[in-house]
């Protein structure tokens, strides 16, 4: 079985944009033709985004994978019932199930964070692990409870707007933020761009 450390890695703006763009075809359908189109058009995105990954470096993350199933089956369930519930729920799930499996992985000492993200930040420490996958537990937690905060209590219109203009900018700056952290904790200079990228996207 391949090593996470040792696999080839998508660099730090093509991981980028085959993680966001499969969103802003989200965005923009749903800006020209409404949320069901838009959700069909989600889902054929994201799967040609994971096809295009394991082209290039002959691997999905689990993350890309889970992220793949959950648009497939809560986005087929919108389209299919007609009901935009279930795309509003999504995010709430995926940030939920992520936030719960690192908050595991903390409390079992298993750095389950690594092994999905290990060959894009060589030479972190332990420490570093797990202070990164401590953060990004309880940003999931509190981006959850966000999600499920606008969709409960706005249009479909705000909620859409929320996660172009909150939620991903959010998320890049909590990247970002979390930098000096792993350049104190073994992280080079050389890998810091790829660090500031976001490390799963919902």
């Amino acid at each position: 079985m391949t090593d996470a450390t040792s696999r080839k890695e998508l660099g730090g703006g093509m991981r980028l944009a085959l993680d966001l763009g499969p969103l802003l075809l989200f965005f923009l359908a749903n800006a020209k033709v409404g949320i069901f189109f838009a959700t069909g058009v989600f889902i054929v995105a994201i799967l040609v985004s994971m096809a295009v990954s394991y082209a290039l470096v002959r691997h999905v993350t689990a993350l890309q994978m889970f992220s793949a199933v959950m648009v497939v089956v809560m986005g087929g369930l919108t389209i299919w019932l007609h009901n935009e519930t279930f795309i509003k729920l999504k995010p709430t799930i995926y940030y939920g199930f992520v936030a719960a499996i690192l908050g595991f992985g903390l409390a079992t000492g298993r750095p389950l964070l690594k092994n999905v993200l290990g060959g894009a930040y060589p030479g972190l420490d332990a420490e570093g692990w797990r202070k990164l996958t401590r953060n990004w537990a309880l940003f999931f937690v509190v981006m959850a409870i966000a999600n499920e905060l606008v969709w409960r209590n706005s249009s479909t219109s705000f909620w859409v707007g929320y996660k172009l203009w909150g939620a991903i900018p959010a998320t890049l700056l909590f990247a970002i933020a979390n930098v000096p952290m792993l350049m104190r904790h073994g992280l080079n200079k050389e890998d810091a761009v790829n660090a500031s990228e976001p490390a799963p996207v919902e």
